[in-house]
């Protein structure tokens, strides 16, 4: 990720849904201004959900999701409409594009205004509140003033839901629907801090990042950015160093260190240097705060003095990315977990999108910080869990309390308790 870019987690989430050839790739191009997606009259082109990156005035950075047609055919179509639906879990506002020539008497007379596709896609995307818009395309093929009628009706039958009448190819309605999709979007927090409310401007804190086999070459990891962004968004100072250069560091600077944010894998070195006067706590604790509920991350942990042999373990990870030698997830963390519990455990790895559709046979999972993931995404992944019944922990509070320091890691945080 380049530290000029907006991180995925942090930007809004627009997903795109609706039949085959509706115009769901064209409304995406609209959107943004920008040949993003292949146009084609051949159905089915999009055959996955494709997220893009983008910036769209004046709504801010976005991450749009394309996906495939909700009533693509076959074993294989069936796949895809279940990737296109797991796309709902990161969801803040969804679009649902409908090709307008195809509306008939007999939708309207059903009392729902849409096609049975379509209204099965409003049940699920109501069921988990989120915000939608119904995008009545290709307009231009159409009399405005028949077009604004279907407008109307379909906004009758779903209840006074929002309807926008656009056309992808001439660009007619798209400056109305962006107006609509900040009207929609939800008024909560998006800003919520990593750590801008634990420190005051001008207070020093020190980041310790170690740069091994698995730090991405030229540049640091996502989390040591966002946290460098947040710190310097509140007015606060940070110091960047490795484990080897800590104690000189804390020695030069005696007396003004606020915090100390280290590399969860680092944990155990850092807290044999760091006084204990001075707090300490780890990136992946602090992304747990904000993407997630810490208590509860902290609640699974203790899940692990109960694990027996044969149990099987997720290890997840919210990004994908190439693995190294030192690798946390699949070296460093089955290590520590085989020697602290002494048990031969069956361990199985998730990455990306790949969160499993089912948890409860698995005894606990263990979870990165999620600094690619949306909140509301980890947030899902935290409610599948607890609704299984499965204890779920992340990295950084996992490694802490196999090191015997959980209760020092989370004494930054007043309401937090072991």
């Amino acid at each position: 990720m380049s530290i000029q870019t907006t991180p995925q987690g942090e930007r809004t989430q627009i997903v795109i849904f609706g039949k085959r050839n509706a115009g769901k790739s064209s409304v995406l191009n609209a959107l943004t201004g920008q040949q993003m997606a292949i146009v084609s009259d051949v159905a089915g082109t999009t055959t996955d959900p494709v997220g893009k990156a983008m910036e769209i005035l004046p709504i801010g950075p976005c991450m749009i999701t394309d996906t495939a047609g909700l009533d693509d055919e076959g074993e294989l179509g069936k796949k895809r409409m279940e990737k296109s639906l797991a796309a709902l879990h990161k969801a803040d506002i969804a679009l649902i594009i409908i090709d307008i020539n195809t509306y008939s008497e007999e939708i309207f007379a059903s009392g729902r205004g849409v096609s049975e596709t379509e209204y099965k896609i409003i049940e699920k995307i109501s069921e988990k509140n989120i915000p939608y818009i119904l995008v009545l395309n290709q307009t231009d093929r159409m009399e405005r003033t028949e077009a604004e009628k279907l407008r109307q009706l379909a906004a009758e039958k779903n209840g006074g839901a929002s309807v926008v009448l656009v056309s992808a190819e001439t660009n007619d309605g798209i400056e109305a629907l962006k107006q609509e999709i900040i009207k929609k979007l939800p008024k909560e927090d998006k800003d919520l801090k990593l750590l801008g409310d634990l420190v005051n401007p001008g207070e020093i804190v020190v980041l310790v990042t170690p740069i091994d086999s698995a730090a991405p070459k030229g540049r640091l990891i996502m989390p040591q950015q966002q946290t460098i962004r947040d710190l310097l968004d509140h007015h606060a100072a940070c110091v960047v160093t490795q484990v080897e250069e800590l104690t000189g560091v804390l020695e030069s600077l005696r007396g003004q260190v606020k915090l100390v944010v280290t590399d969860s894998q680092a944990f155990r070195e850092v807290d044999m240097v760091v006084p204990k006067e001075i707090r300490l706590t780890s990136f992946s604790i602090l992304f747990a705060r904000k993407k997630g509920n810490l208590q509860t991350l902290i609640d699974g942990v203790r899940a692990v003095e109960n694990l027996k042999d044969g149990d099987r373990v997720l290890i997840a990870e919210g990004c994908t990315h190439h693995r190294q030698c030192e690798d946390i997830g699949t070296v460093k963390i089955p290590n520590l977990l085989k020697k602290y519990t002494g048990k031969e455990l069956s361990l199985e790895w998730s990455s990306g999108t790949g969160f499993p559709e089912k948890l409860s046979e698995y005894a606990l999972v263990i979870h990165c910080g999620g600094c690619t993931l949306s909140e509301k995404e980890m947030k899902y992944r935290l409610e599948k869990a607890g609704h299984e019944a499965v204890p779920i922990v992340n990295y950084g509070i996992f490694l802490a309390y196999a090191n015997g320091i959980l209760e020092r890691s989370i004494e930054v945080f007043p309401d937090i308790s072991v």
